[in-house]
């Protein structure tokens, strides 16, 4: 037992604005108890309801000085509580806030990092197939998908006739999609 506790409240605040350390004391064991039951029932954490209600106290102490008169310590304790209640709510919304958008930016991150993989991947397997073709029609595909070159500027650069250039992009556009279809399809199915 303190040498403080038949004091009344309103004794130890006085005695607490003048700097009595057993006061302040008394107070922090009269009140501890119930404040931190009352951080946690409004957070939900017995840890944080615990360091609301010692931030509670430690301000008491700091502030004992420029202490306004106080006629209910238990109402002006638990007002205190509440304050520092509302301000760890928000502080955790905030933090939720946050977290929401670090992850949705790590998502969209990956997200496009993997995009790109993909569509390297597939111009890879285009290329492949291109390499593939036989090769007056690949010379005659890459001048024209490549080089954008027309029909005529084709035929003339290879000694060939236009229908001929037409016929081999034709070919080699029919290849390349019966081919690169089933590879992106095959792809697609191992991505879903």
């Amino acid at each position: 037992m303190g040498v403080l506790t038949h004091a009344n409240d309103k004794e130890l605040v006085v005695m607490l604005q003048a700097g009595d350390n057993n006061a302040f004391t008394e107070l922090y064991n009269r009140y501890k108890r119930p404040l931190i039951l009352h951080g946690y029932k409004k957070t939900g954490h017995l840890e944080d309801a615990k360091e609301i209600v010692q931030e509670v106290f430690s301000t008491l102490w700091s502030q004992h000085e420029q202490l306004p008169p106080i006629q209910h310590v238990s109402a002006y304790l638990y007002t205190m509580v509440r304050n520092r209640v509302l301000n760890y709510i928000e502080h955790k919304q905030v933090e939720a806030r946050y977290a929401l958008n670090f992850q949705n930016f790590i998502d969209e991150g990956l997200n496009t990092s993997d995009i790109q993989v993909r569509e390297k991947e597939l111009q890879q397997m285009i290329d492949k197939e291109i390499a593939a073709l036989p090769p007056k029609m690949r010379e005659v595909f890459i001048l024209s998908r490549k080089e954008y070159l027309t029909h005529k500027e084709i035929a003339d650069r290879l000694n060939i006739s236009e229908f001929t250039v037409k016929n081999h992009i034709k070919s080699a556009l029919k290849i390349l999609r019966l081919k690169i279809g089933l590879c992106a399809l095959i792809a697609l199915q191992q991505f879903f």
